[in-house]
């Protein structure tokens, strides 16, 4: 019979290498194999803000503009953006149109877009004063650069980045503003803008004549460009090294292989995927995984983001770095250059 002390003492063990095993097996589920890298999808990028709708203002027709109060709110320079949470969860980014100096607001406009994804009419419908919201950010990927000359062209509610750009402009400085819009009541801050320099801003009711109105650009001159994707690519045509802010995923992939069908291994879950020239890694990847984590699905806020082991990445993505292209996508929007992908899924 043993005895009851040699008993306790084998029951302990036994319990300790069971609590060993199973921290074993969460840390890598195909263990006594070796663990792989922990995945670096749903990290977020800047740490989140509540913020109170403290002023509601239709600036334009159809255009809302939301003041968000809070303390000691980091410090943006013009061209920066942040993400903004809504109510149903929905991400979506908004550039930054009021003050960098001032630390206890921030100011945003949104365009209401009939045929849109519903951010939009959310804020338009559903955000009122007094709400409380999170906030993620402030990110500059379109910042005000030093040059001896500056072009900007705008497209209705892309005014908002480049605003405080003009505000913040050198006294002296060369500097011109074409600014289009369907209408001059659908287009924000227009008076303002135009008391800056009456002189520097043309002002177009309808498609601009962008072969008149940037004939005679300086050599010098930094052109920066926001609005429709018509717009945008219609400028880049004319000038290759454009500065360019935009919302949505591109629309003319920079790859060789367009938008053919792909593979997608997930290493992790050991399944095969196929993604469909009209699909998305992420649509395909919840179909398998559907507590994947993601948000904005249009390659901005980074929650998708996922390590890639194998294959080339045709990244059409507006925020990762050139270092976190080497090794990882954002799969709500890029796809693959080559036939055959292997996420850390």
């Amino acid at each position: 019979m043993p005895k009851p002390l040699t008993v306790a003492v084998l029951a302990g063990a036994a319990l300790l290498t069971r609590r060993a095993l199973r921290r074993r097996v969460r840390a890598s589920p195909l263990w006594p194999l070796p663990a792989l890298d922990p995945p670096i999808s749903g990290r977020p990028r800047t740490r989140a803000l509540k913020l109170t709708v403290a002023g509601r203002e239709t600036v334009a027709e159809g255009v809302v503009q939301l003041r968000l109060e809070g303390r000691d709110l980091p410090r943006w320079e013009p061209g920066a953006h942040i993400d903004l949470v809504l109510p149903s969860g929905l991400v979506r980014q908004y550039s930054l149109c009021g003050d960098p100096a001032d630390t206890s607001s921030y100011t945003v406009a949104t365009r209401l877009v009939e045929d849109g994804r519903g951010g939009s009419r959310e804020v338009h419908e559903q955000v009122r004063v007094g709400a409380e919201l999170e906030v993620r950010g402030p990110r500059n990927r379109f910042p005000l650069v030093d040059a001896a000359a500056y072009v900007f062209v705008v497209g209705g509610i892309g005014i908002t980045p480049v605003l405080p750009m003009l505000r913040a402009l050198p006294e002296g400085v060369n500097w011109r503003l074409l600014y289009a819009g369907r209408t001059r009541e659908s287009m924000p801050f227009l008076a303002e803008i135009e008391e800056l320099g009456a002189d520097r801003v043309t002002v177009v009711a309808g498609l601009p004549d962008l072969d008149g109105e940037l004939a005679d650009v300086p050599d010098e001159a930094v052109v920066y460009c926001c609005g429709p994707e018509g717009l945008m690519a219609a400028v880049a045509e004319r000038f290759p090294n454009v500065r360019l802010e935009r919302f949505a995923p591109r629309t003319s992939p920079d790859g060789n292989r367009g938008d053919a069908a792909f593979e997608v291994e997930l290493r992790r879950s050991g399944r095969t995927l196929t993604v469909p020239a009209d699909s998305t890694v992420l649509a395909a990847v919840r179909a398998e995984l559907p507590n994947t984590l993601y948000s904005c699905e249009q390659g901005f806020c980074g929650t998708c983001q996922q390590r890639v082991l194998e294959g080339e990445v045709e990244h059409r993505d507006e925020l990762l770095t050139d270092s976190e292209r080497a090794d990882s996508m954002l799969i709500c929007v890029s796809r693959a250059r080559s036939e055959r992908l292997v996420l850390d899924l």
